[in-house]
């Protein structure tokens, strides 16, 4: 037990300390806004929540960080059917939450928990396992179709099951990332883009419901619910919070709407317009100056290791955090639809945290051995 102990402070002192503080900053001032956007609640309790999600995300990325990538890799089809058995989990124990079955509700845990937001750290290895497979030949047409079929199966299994499209969105989002990153050939990309485009229309008639598709239309025709009473309410309400913190806002607790409980979903989705309201575009720029911060630091230790699989970890890791912020800043800017992703690190939300810190996890692993055959401290786990 005292060698386990050991091994881990070793592996923590060896992992990206500098990732590790920016993760634990931005969760810090996450709890802050949390405190003062629940104060009309029991905001004791959310902030508690957030803090112990923090200390169990903090040892999980010790620990994912202290075992060696490539043990993981070579578990492909078990992570495979891990992902897949996770999304099943919805069927039997799946609660709907805002028109989707996402989340699960386990009466021996505390909070519940949303399969996909696990998922998406085992995709990033099943994807860089697959890419590793095929390396030499990464445009390929082999090596395409695996890909696609890993990212096909899990989306499809998971709208199928969940009808969420923006969880979703994250795993496409990863593997244009982490493809572009491996340096799969453009071709591929313009050919799927212009397969999309092929089947826009019957993705639009077909697939999305009609509350799916005006939450798109609302973005540019300006004739749908004119006096954002309906469809437009929410994103007129977060734009309203937006442009009441001027500069240096109406500060922590005094948020006209926040105080109130006004602002829908002000401690979740809607957080980053909260700020807005009660810390101004200071508060908002500090915000996306950490996550920006965080991005350029997976960024940054995929960069410096000379081992293709790890990179295209880092990237993987990287694009999922790109896509989580850009959706949901824009999501309170009216830029992009509401598809109830969280803000990172800073919206409220346990198994968010925890899955956030286990999947950067990954990057505080390559950076520690960025490279095979460098064997740096690190657990071996049993075969």
């Amino acid at each position: 037990m005292r060698k386990t102990l050991q091994e881990l402070l070793d592996a923590l002192k060896a992992g990206d300390l500098v990732l590790l503080g920016l993760c634990l900053f931005t969760t810090i001032f996450g709890c802050i806004v949390i405190s003062s956007t629940t104060a009309f609640m029991d905001a004791t309790r959310f902030v508690l929540v957030q803090l112990v999600a923090a200390i169990i995300g903090v040892g999980l990325f010790v620990i994912i960080s202290s075992i060696d990538l490539d043990y993981l890799l070579e578990h492909r089809t078990i992570l495979f059917l891990f992902n897949m058995g996770m999304i099943l989990l919805l069927v039997p124990f799946g609660e709907v939450h805002g028109g989707n079955k996402s989340w699960i509700d386990l009466p021996l845990l505390p909070i519940n928990i949303q399969p996909a937001e696990i998922c998406k750290i085992t995709y990033i290895l099943v994807m860089a396992s697959v890419m590793s497979s095929h390396q030499s030949r990464l445009s390929s047409l082999p090596s395409i179709t695996h890909m696609v079929f890993h990212l096909a199966a899990l989306v499809g299994l998971n709208l199928v099951i969940s009808g969420d499209a923006g969880v979703s969105l994250i795993f496409v989002f990863i593997f244009i990332g982490m493809a572009f990153a491996g340096g799969v050939h453009i071709f591929w990309f313009l050919l799927g883009g212009g397969t999309l485009a092929a089947c826009a229309p019957i993705i639009w008639f077909k697939v999305m419901d009609e509350y799916q598709r005006k939450r798109f239309e609302v973005l540019y025709n300006p004739e749908i619910d004119p006096h954002a009473l309906a469809e437009r309410y929410h994103t007129n309400q977060a734009l309203q919070s937006l442009t009441a913190g001027g500069f240096s806002g109406q500060g922590l607790y005094e948020g006209n709407r926040t105080k109130v409980n006004a602002l829908f979903a002000q401690h979740t989705d809607y957080i980053f317009a909260a700020i807005g309201e009660e810390l101004g575009f200071l508060g908002c720029l500090i915000v996306l100056i950490l996550e920006f911060a965080i991005i350029a630091r997976c960024i940054y230790v995929g960069i410096h290791s000379p081992d293709f699989v790890r990179r295209v970890v880092c990237f993987g890791c990287a694009s999922a955090l790109v896509f989580q912020v850009a959706s949901n800043v824009g999501m309170c800017l009216g830029l992009t639809p509401v598809i109830g992703l969280t803000l990172p690190f800073i919206s409220y939300g346990g198994s968010s945290l925890v899955s956030l810190y286990a999947m950067l996890g990954l990057v505080s692993g390559v950076h520690a051995r960025p490279a095979p055959g460098k064997q740096g401290l690190y657990i071996h786990p049993p075969r």
